[in-house]
């Protein structure tokens, strides 16, 4: 397996995000990875979790997902039961991946998935979009000294400053910060590409993309705005079906040729709202508001707000995923 290289400035790294797309089936997740390899992925990225990691079997409304999304009516359980890629496959998914010449990581939702994932010595990690506000998960990945790769796509400014001094305090600095817009799918304007330009030059970072628009388009941007890595949903072919194909890239088109797109001033935004640098859009609470509906946020946060939607095992924290929010959490 490759050592993780996305430091290098002079190319793009292209990220292949198996997510859901494996359907169930081992086979389909090791047919997509070689698939990924062919179309020119330079990784392949798993996300490490189980429906009981991440939230509790409840039907009440607070835990079911109702946001304008693809799977609006489903509760959060139902969707992660279906989406998760079981913990037994890691190994052989990792072993291809190998064969394959491919970098594999994951993105870990808490301590045990990344104790786990320790035992396969992976390169670097990801820190999902809604985990950006799990400090606890984000100190202990940071601790292990690998490089982590940030999505921010429901985080405000000062949610990405104290994810960054969290993980630079314990003497990390190899962070990479991906833009990323948390609908599924995205639309295209709002992606807000010049996010890239201004997270290199506020935090002096790596920067790429977390693409969850349809097509290539707005990748083919970022690239010419300088983000130095992309991360597409990736699917082996999108008849398939499954919970993330709306939002996914088959192998046909996940590594287009720049020259074959034109570009789109609607994808790179010249919108301000409560912005630090003029011409930057950094979203506000109220504008962010039904993405943040699955981020993770603790226990003792939560208590004052709701009762019986949080769990203590052994005495510990357990950050759940439900769609409640509160402004004055933030």
């Amino acid at each position: 397996m490759k050592t993780f290289d996305f430091m290098n400035k002079d190319r793009v790294f292209i990220i292949a995000e198996l997510s859901a797309n494996h359907n169930g089936s081992l086979e389909t997740a090791i047919k997509t990875i070689r698939a990924a390899k062919r179309s020119g992925a330079d990784a392949v990225k798993l996300q490490t979790y189980t429906a009981d990691t991440l939230t509790i079997d409840s039907k009440k409304s607070d835990f079911i997902i109702n946001n304008g999304s693809i799977w609006d009516g489903k509760n959060f359980y139902e969707l992660y039961r279906e989406a998760y890629t079981p913990w037994e496959w890691h190994n052989k998914l990792f072993e291809i991946a190998k064969e394959e010449g491919l970098i594999i990581f994951s993105s870990p939702f808490d301590k045990t998935a990344v104790d786990f994932l320790e035992g396969f010595e992976v390169p670097v990690y990801k820190i999902a979009s809604f985990e950006i506000t799990d400090i606890p998960l984000i100190e202990y990945v940071a601790s292990k000294g690998k490089p982590i790769i940030l999505s921010t796509g429901i985080a405000t400014i000062k949610d990405i400053e104290l994810a960054l001094e969290t993980i630079r305090s314990l003497g990390n600095n190899e962070i990479a910060l991906l833009k990323c817009t948390s609908s599924y799918p995205a639309p295209l304007e709002e992606a807000n590409l010049i996010m890239i330009k201004d997270f290199k030059n506020r935090f002096g970072v790596i920067t790429g993309l977390s693409d969850h628009t349809l097509g290539h388009k707005a990748a083919v941007v970022a690239s010419c705005l300088g983000a130095k890595m992309i991360e597409k949903h990736f699917i082996l072919d999108k008849s398939l079906g499954g919970p993330d194909v709306e939002f996914s890239l088959d192998k046909i088109s996940l590594t287009p040729k720049i020259s074959k797109s034109g570009l789109s001033s609607s994808l790179i935004s010249t919108e301000t709202s409560v912005t630090p640098s003029p011409g930057i859009k950094f979203p506000i609470v109220e504008e962010i508001f039904p993405d943040r509906s699955f981020k993770t946020f603790p226990l003792t946060s939560a208590l004052a707000a709701v009762k019986n939607s949080v769990a203590i095992i052994d005495k510990r924290i357990f950050f759940i995923t439900r769609s409640f929010y509160r402004k004055e959490l933030y």
